[in-house]
């Protein structure tokens, strides 16, 4: 039976409108994709992709920014981000031994459908990032291949995004319990017109004694029947809008997704990879400039406090209420040399959460 979201049980995070789907599809145009590898007991990992447009990226990128939480990772493509502020591939999401075969699946579907990369156009920057799932799966086993790249790529839609146990999140661990992939959006308002902010995550963190559901440290009381894997991991942040903001600007949206993080209790431990990268589709970034013109032109968002502000506040509630949706997704896995990791009990989650609560309105 499927799992329910953290909103299925009456709560959210923050006080901003969602989208439509509550997830990162509600940016228009964003496509997500998976490919879950789940085989015999060793095997169980796989990749996401995340498309900023279904279009020809490599013709029309969009402005992009990273930030770096903390830097224990083995991310490819994020150098050239950050120096020219501009995406030019789909972010694909794996484990940490597949960086390489992710890579090159992503390089064989973007080269079949653009002739000119890697001769007269140049060379593409394709962004791939990752988190340690080997605690259930085989990660030594190399089992990720390229097609598996660009089957996650072909099943790339809009509309809901599938959640938990599924793509690169398929052997991830988050807080002690199953964790993976989460999503969640905000509406927010920018001269009479709605423009969306949504967030996808890759989580694999904590301890469980540290995790804040809503502001009440409910791991301290959760109880599992297994034992917990080490505390350190990764989590891996995509953030999207389709407001006008260019890379500075993004940049500065991408620093706020960690307060959403830690707002569920992570501190960014020593052996934990965190980043965040955010792109805009309010722009698309011809590959040559506008005809006739030296120069392309392009919208941007300007230097309105307020409003940023609302940018700020949207990407911190919705990378928080991302995870949580990680958490609650996932179902209970058993994986490599029989381990088994459980399910956050969310019922007992929100019962604690409300207990709190009626507690501190008396």
């Amino acid at each position: 039976m499927a799992r329910k979201r953290l909103r299925d049980y009456g709560l959210g995070a923050g006080v901003l409108p969602t989208g439509k789907e509550n997830a990162i599809t509600d940016v228009e145009g964003v496509w997500v994709g998976h490919c879950t590898l789940w085989q015999g007991e060793e095997v169980r990992t796989g990749v996401t992709a995340i498309l900023p447009h279904p279009g020809n990226l490599f013709r029309e990128k969009v402005p992009a920014a990273v930030h770096v939480i903390n830097g224990f990772g083995k991310t490819a493509g994020l150098v050239q981000v950050e120096e020219l502020g501009t995406l030019e591939s789909p972010i694909l999401l794996t484990n940490t031994f597949s960086v390489p075969a992710v890579t090159e699946g992503a390089l064989q579907y973007l080269m079949e459908r653009d002739a000119g990369i890697g001769e007269g156009a140049g060379s593409v920057n394709v962004v791939v990032a990752e988190c340690n799932d080997s605690y259930l799966n085989d990660m030594r086993g190399l089992h990720v291949r390229p097609e598996h790249a660009r089957e996650a790529l072909r099943r790339a839609r809009g509309g809901p995004v599938e959640e938990g146990c599924v793509g690169a999140g398929t052997g991830m661990v988050c807080f002690g319990w199953k964790g993976g992939i989460g999503t969640s959006s905000r509406r927010i308002s920018a001269g009479g017109d709605p423009y969306h902010i949504g967030v996808l995550v890759l989580s694999n963190f904590g301890k469980r004694e540290d995790f804040h559901l809503l502001g009440v440290p409910v791991g301290r009381r959760l109880k599992g029947q297994t034992p917990e894997k080490e505390a350190d991991g990764s989590i891996i942040i995509v953030a999207a809008t389709d407001l006008p903001l260019d890379a500075q600007q993004l940049r500065r949206l991408a620093k706020r997704a960690a307060f959403g993080l830690a707002r569920t209790g992570s501190f960014a431990r020593h052996g934990s990879g965190d980043i965040a990268i955010a792109f805009s589709t309010g722009n698309r970034i011809p590959a040559e400039p506008d005809s006739g013109s030296l120069f392309h032109t392009f919208r941007r968002l300007p230097e309105d406090g307020e409003l940023l502000s609302l940018c700020f506040q949207a990407v911190a509630e919705a990378t928080e209420e991302a995870i949580y949706n990680a958490l609650f997704a996932a179902e209970t896995t058993l994986g490599k040399n029989g381990r088994r990791v459980e399910a956050l009990p969310a019922e007992r989650a929100v019962e604690l959460w409300k207990e709190s609560m009626g507690r501190f309105r008396r």
